[in-house]
C-alpha cells in the first residue's frame, strides 16, 4: 500500500497498490477505486481501503498487507534494504508451517494496549468498538479484554494469510468498522487522529486471531525509512502525562 511514488519489491507476489487513488492523479500503481472499493475513505481508513480492495477484487491463495515503508523482512545478509524484503520462496516454506505471517510483537512497556490507546487516541472511539462487539459479536467480548490487557501486540495491519481466512478476517472487521463509522464522526479530529479506524483495526486482529484460536509465525518488519525515536518518545511522553493526543508530527 502506497499514497505516493516509491521503489517497490521486484518479486512477483507483490502488487503495488494506490490507497486514496480516488480523484487524485495517477502514480503509475494499480488503484483502489476500481471495482468495488472505499477508496474515497482513505483519509480516514488509511491503507484498509487497500485491503477492502483487495479482499473484493483479487483472485488469490493468499492474500496479505504491507507498506511502502514497511516490509516483513527475510533472511538474506544483504546490506541492501529492499533486497532483505521477504521473498516469494521463504514466505511459500513458512506459510507450510502456519496459517497467518504476523510482524514481530510492539512492546508497550509501562503501558497495556487499552491505556496506549487511552493516552494516545480518543478512548471513546475504542469503547464505541467493544460496545459494536457486545452486539454482534459477544462470544468475542473475552478475547478483546484479554488483548486489550496486553502489553504486546501485533501492529501496523501487517500481515500474511489464506485467502479464505483473510476473507473471515475481512468479513469480521468491515463489519464492525462500518457499524463504528456511524457512530463516529473523524472530521472532529486532527488529520493524525482522523484515522482512527486504522488505529482500531491494529487492535482487532489479535483479537481475531485469539478467538478463532489460530496459528501464526512471528516475522520481524523492516523500516525503509529511519524511525524518529526521539520525537516519538517525546510525544509517547507527552501524550501519558499531559494528556497531549498524538498529532502525526514525529
Amino acid at each position: 500500500a502506497t499514497h505516493k511514488q516509491y521503489k517497490m519489491p521486484q518479486d512477483d507476489i507483490y502488487l503495488p497498490l494506490h490507497v486514496g487513488a480516488e480523484g487524485k492523479n495517477s502514480i503509475g500503481f494499480s488503484g483502489d477505486n476500481t471495482g468495488e472499493n472505499i477508496s474515497i475513505k482513505n483519509p480516514f481508513w488509511c491503507e484498509l481501503t487497500g485491503l477492502y480492495w483487495a479482499w473484493k477484487n483479487l483472485k488469490c491463495d493468499y492474500l496479505g498487507l504491507v507498506h511502502y515503508r514497511r516490509h516483513f523482512k527475510g533472511k538474506t545478509k544483504s546490506n541492501d534494504k529492499f533486497d532483505k524484503i521477504i521473498k516469494r520462496q521463504e514466505l511459500e516454506t513458512l506459510l507450510k508451517k502456519t496459517d497467518i505471517i504476523l510482524p514481530t510483537k510492539r512492546h508497550y512497556f509501562i503501558e497495556t494496549l487499552y491505556s496506549h490507546y487511552e493516552h494516545t487516541h480518543y478512548i471513546e472511539d475504542l469503547e464505541k468498538s467493544k460496545k459494536i462487539l457486545e452486539t454482534k459479536y459477544p462470544q468475542y467480548l473475552y478475547a478483546f479484554d484479554v488483548v486489550m490487557k496486553r502489553r504486546t501486540g501485533h501492529m501496523f495491519n501487517m500481515f500474511i494469510m489464506k485467502k479464505e481466512l483473510a476473507d473471515s478476517y475481512c468479513s469480521f472487521i468491515f463489519d464492525i468498522l462500518f457499524e463504528l463509522e456511524k457512530q463516529t464522526n473523524p472530521s472532529q479530529y486532527n488529520k493524525y487522529q482522523a484515522r482512527l479506524y486504522g488505529y482500531i483495526s491494529e487492535l482487532l486482529l489479535d483479537v481475531w486471531i485469539m478467538q478463532n484460536n489460530l496459528k501464526y509465525k512471528e516475522v520481524p518488519f523492516i523500516n525503509m525509512e529511519k524511525t524518529k525515536w526521539l520525537k516519538k518518545g517525546s510525544s509517547f511522553l507527552k501524550a501519558k502525562f499531559l494528556g497531549k493526543k498524538y498529532d502525526g508530527s514525529f
